[in-house]
């Protein structure tokens, strides 16, 4: 059996093993995934696996095993694939039976296209890219625990940026298209044979390289502008309908970075520009869904583990119920809240009242959907933030210090009549644009509207301004299809900051009161900042992810005494009590449960809540009947 180092240096070794032992029988492919499942179990075995996060592509080995933390930004139409397959040996002049699967070009002999052994299976294909906005310190601290050792490569080096694996190996790699019988939806599946490296494509005539007519690089339809890392092409073989578009994975899968793809799609790309008949694709969507094997490697995949978060210091099944972890833990989440909440106290200069409800917002979650209202929510509106200074910016940083993901999102007109926000289907490309509001469950989306300046705003403005209202307000964003519009759920954090009462909707808005005011706000804040040293930190990040994920329950004996207490409270003014206004302090109560560690509510947890509210409530009357009602 393969040695500890083999199933990742060599992945494909085990799938030809288990292929020569299991074919014909279907079991082998199972075989293969349960394999590599058990290895990655094994004490600590997922951090020897290299990480396309961390490690530079030109680092990593050829068919080797790697893993990727990533988003599926969207999703291919299936392409057909030679699972198995006839080879002719000519060394020793017989046919072999090879395998087709997790692999792009084959190696060896010519193909039998005339075999009846001949098996063409169905793949899909998912379009990753890194998780939007993922913080610094969640890098650092993935980077920090790997294991893995790899070395430069060979074929490559690290500073010839300018030179990809293609042009390394164009001038000796020069394969020839050879049609197969089999006709597929991309058009005729086939292999691709090389006289001198003997290297045949198995995947259908899809593949098209943009370096051959394009200067500059490939579009990586990142949602996020100025985002960086690897996207990658992820094959997948198995159960792909259990997978949807945004959905945060940890993906295990042979990495393939052949040149010999690059060199065959720039053939097809001639092909069709010569005639256009020869292929089914347009010129812009082979571009698209080929890009250099350089820079979008392909990645073939074993097996995935989709991510509920991405906070690197919790441990697996940290988040169960009644798991050692959150036991543990649990006992501790009140005193890290009394450190946190003074944290954020300094942080708003003083307002202790503002900072309870940042925590608040810091750990709300859709947690259900009734029919079409998310519950759970908990967008906050910090107001009476002091415009054309620093202080937005360094409240951000905070947060991108403490949360996995985030993203600040500067209001102004410029911004909002000219980013792209909801994405969109471009059909000549067969691709999902990109847009800022694609991102990944349990973002934090810090919409900064002091930024917001007079003027107009045009029909994208008012377009970006209704997705930002509708992603608040319905926790959905509608994806621009042209002749429709897609509907696609969400849970993102949404956080406002403005001077007056904001434009947008909100579950709650929350007048900022400073007690303190220093002579230089932007050296204060440094300060605070500067003051909480890493441990802190840490302890702090596990704190807002743990609250974030206990369950949460009312007895009937709380539910009955919250109805009465309604009923009591609308006897004397009916409107001082709307059902609008009871359901945010059920959410207020809840998220004051969770945040001293309580998974259920209690009497003295309601009454808290009720006084939380009346203060917040008190003090947005008071400002308005001092500023008059703001708009």
């Amino acid at each position: 059996m393969p040695t500890v180092h083999d199933w990742i240096n060599n992945p494909l070794g085990v799938v030809e093993g288990l292929f020569a032992q299991g074919n014909p029988s279907p079991d082998w492919e199972k075989k293969v995934v349960e394999y590599f499942k058990e290895k990655l179990k094994q004490n600590d075995a997922h951090t020897w696996v290299p990480s396309l996060n961390d490690v530079p592509l030109h680092y990593l080995k050829p068919n080797s095993l790697v893993k990727f933390r990533c988003m599926v930004q969207d999703m291919f139409d299936p392409e057909f694939f030679m699972a198995v397959y006839e080879m002719n040996d000519t060394a020793s002049n017989s046919k072999l039976m090879k395998c087709g699967k997790y692999k792009d070009v084959t190696e060896g002999g010519q193909v039998d296209f005339n075999s009846r052994n001949t098996v063409t299976s169905e793949r899909q294909t998912f379009y990753c890219v890194p998780i939007p906005g993922e913080s610094q310190w969640v890098k650092e601290s993935y980077e920090g625990t790997s294991q893995a050792r790899v070395v430069p490569s060979t074929s490559y080096a690290p500073n010839r940026h300018k030179r990809s694996y293609e042009e390394d190996d164009e001038m000796d790699t020069q394969p020839q298209q050879m049609k197969d019988p089999c006709q597929g939806a991309q058009g005729s599946a086939g292999f691709h044979g090389n006289t001198d490296s003997k290297r045949q494509e198995t995947e259908a005539p899809n593949q098209n390289s943009s370096t051959s007519h394009c200067t500059s690089s490939p579009d990586l339809n990142f949602p996020l502008p100025g985002e960086k890392g690897p996207a990658c092409l992820v094959k997948v073989y198995e159960d792909w309908d259990s997978f949807k578009l945004n959905d945060m994975l940890e993906v295990y899968g042979i990495l393939s970075v052949d040149p010999a793809l690059s060199v065959i799609a720039d053939e097809r790309e001639a092909s069709s520009l010569l005639d256009p008949t020869e292929s089914m694709e347009t010129v812009e969507e082979q571009r698209v869904h080929s890009p250099p094997a350089s820079l979008v490697p392909r990645l073939h995949m074993l097996y995935a583990q989709p991510l509920v978060h991405n906070n690197p210091l919790l441990p697996p099944g940290a988040a169960e119920e009644n798991g050692e972890y959150l036991s543990t833990f649990r006992g501790e989440l009140a005193a890290v809240r009394t450190e946190l909440l003074a944290y954020f106290t300094h942080l708003m200069l003083g307002d202790s009242l503002a900072a309870e409800y940042l925590i608040l917002h810091l750990i709300s979650n859709v947690y259900s959907r009734r029919d079409v209202l998310p519950l759970g929510k908990f967008t906050l509106n910090l107001s009476g933030c002091p415009q054309s200074s620093p202080y937005t910016e360094h409240l951000y940083r905070v947060i991108q210090h403490l949360v996995p993901s985030s993203y600040r999102l500067c209001m102004s007109l410029h911004n909002m009549n000219n980013q792209c926000m909801v994405p969109k289907k471009d059909y000549t490309a067969n691709r999902l644009v990109s847009g800022t509001l694609q991102l990944a469950n349990n973002t934090s989306l810090f919409l900064d509207e002091t930024q917001l300046e007079q003027g107009q705003l045009d029909t994208t403005g008012v377009r970006n301004i209704t997705a930002l209202g509708n992603l608040i307000t319905w926790q959905k964003v509608d994806y621009d299809f042209n002749y429709h519009q897609m509907e696609f759920p969400c849970n993102i954090n949404v956080l406002i900051t403005s001077e007056g009462r904001s434009i947008l909707p909100s579950d709650c808005q929350v007048h900022l009161r400073p007690t303190l005011n220093p002579p230089n706000l932007e050296e204060y804040l440094s300060a605070v900042q500067v003051a909480q040293v890493p441990s802190q930190l840490n302890k702090y990040r596990i704190y807002l992810s743990m609250a974030r994920a206990l369950n949460y329950t009312i007895s009937d004996e709380i539910t009955k005494a919250v109805e009465d207490d309604f009923v009591e409270m609308r006897k004397d003014d009916p409107q001082s009590m709307t059902a609008e206004d009871l359901h945010r302090l059920l959410v207020v109560a809840r998220l004051l449960s969770l945040s001293h560690g309580q998974n259920t509510l209690s009497r003295d947890g309601w009454m808290k809540a009720k006084q939380l509210e009346a203060l917040r409530i008190s003090r947005t009357q008071q400002h308005k009947s001092v500023n008059g009602n703001e708009p």
